[in-house]
């Protein structure tokens, strides 16, 4: 056992395992709502709603259809996806060129009519999730217990938000969704449905929002207000990092959770707003955020 700062190693250990899993959430969700700004130029409150609608999309899965955990975790991303896509084709590309504000009230508008369905039929109390047995128990290092499924949750996280910063920086695909960002009538008359690659990237900022609660349901427990508590919070790494700024979100959601995380034990108080604090404090100094580029 060692102190550092007047921390013990166990205290210290366990902190930056906390920081790493709320990390990861903000990361991949912060991901999504980039991708999602970048390409479609909608700021989307709508994200919330999702992330709560995959953990509940799990939960049925597992309670209702007896399926795996392996299998609601590929499903219910999917299912959000396509709920997405309703929400694109119907609503969304009718305000691509309008103001940032009016794609902001309508997907809050859509927010709160989801949440208060599901707060309607279930509730706000949280609703249990079992963890896998294959994910169950954890190894005892000697000066903290690590969980499996805690490792499970940052390495999936983690692996995803790369591979999707590697397909959209390094591949031909991102090149034209960057391209599309850009100059969508150009990149149309080489013949790329830029209408149908819109679609896609909503579908799949959705999706990994849904993959996101779908991982959080196990530690959190599922509820009608989860994506409530956490979109302010998904908006604020947003901003700090960058709007549409893909590596800037994931970079900002590990860092950020981990500043949370030791805030809590220096001055729990605060650990609620330190946040925001950041977000002011970036914003004066750096009024496009650390990742992104001046308009």
């Amino acid at each position: 056992m060692f102190e550092i700062f007047g921390i013990s190693s166990q205290a210290l250990f366990s902190l930056l395992l906390l920081g790493a899993i709320n990390g990861s959430f903000y990361a991949m969700m912060s991901l999504g709502l980039a991708l999602i700004f970048g390409m479609l130029n909608i700021i989307n409150f709508t994200h919330g709603a999702q992330y709560m609608m995959g953990a509940f999309a799990a939960w049925m899965l597992l309670n209702y259809a007896g399926v795996s955990y392996w299998v609601a975790l590929v499903l219910a991303p999917i299912i959000v996806a396509f709920s997405g896509l309703v929400l694109e084709r119907l609503f969304l590309r009718h305000l691509y060129h309008l103001d940032h504000l009016y794609g902001f009230l309508l997907t809050f508008g859509v927010s709160l009519l989801i949440e208060g369905a599901f707060r309607q039929k279930y509730g706000v109390s949280g609703q249990p999730f079992q963890i896998p047995d294959s994910l169950s128990g954890g190894t005892n290092l000697g000066f903290m217990f690590l969980p499996n499924y805690r490792i499970w949750v940052i390495s999936a996280s983690l692996g995803v938000c790369l591979a999707i910063w590697y397909v959209i920086e390094r591949t031909r695909l991102g090149s034209y969704l960057r391209a599309g960002t850009e100059n969508p009538v150009l990149v149309q008359a080489f013949g790329i449905n830029i209408r149908r690659m819109i679609t896609l990237t909503y579908m799949l900022g959705a999706g990994l929002a849904a993959f996101a609660g779908v991982l959080a349901a196990p530690i959190y427990q599922v509820s009608s207000i989860m994506g409530a508590n956490i979109i302010p919070i998904i908006f604020a790494v947003v901003v700090i990092g960058g709007m549409g700024s893909i590596m800037g979100s994931i970079i900002t959601g590990f860092v950020l959770g981990l500043i949370e995380a030791f805030t809590r034990l220096i001055y729990p108080e605060a650990s609620a707003v330190v946040i925001f604090v950041v977000m002011v404090a970036i914003l004066l100094i750096r009024p496009q955020g650390l990742f992104g580029v001046r308009s």
